[in-house]
């Protein structure tokens, strides 16, 4: 199954960021109950930073990265 390319390299180094420091706080307890929350976004984020591919960008038909 071939996937085209929709998320950017900002949008990429964005959620590489946000997914990082989502598994940190989990990890030292600053998000609580919800530590688990913060592992599972943080977790798609970084899988769809690593693919450069974002179904739901896709449903709605967005793309970040540059025009082929």
């Amino acid at each position: 199954m071939k996937f085209n390319t929709n998320v950017g390299s900002l949008d990429r180094a964005l959620r590489i960021l946000v997914g990082m420091a989502l598994f940190v706080l989990s990890y030292l307890g600053y998000l609580g109950g919800f530590g688990w929350l913060g592992v599972a976004v943080g977790g798609i984020l970084l899988i769809t930073a690593v693919f450069s591919f974002c179904p739901i960008y896709g449903i709605l038909g967005v793309k970040t990265s540059p025009k082929e």
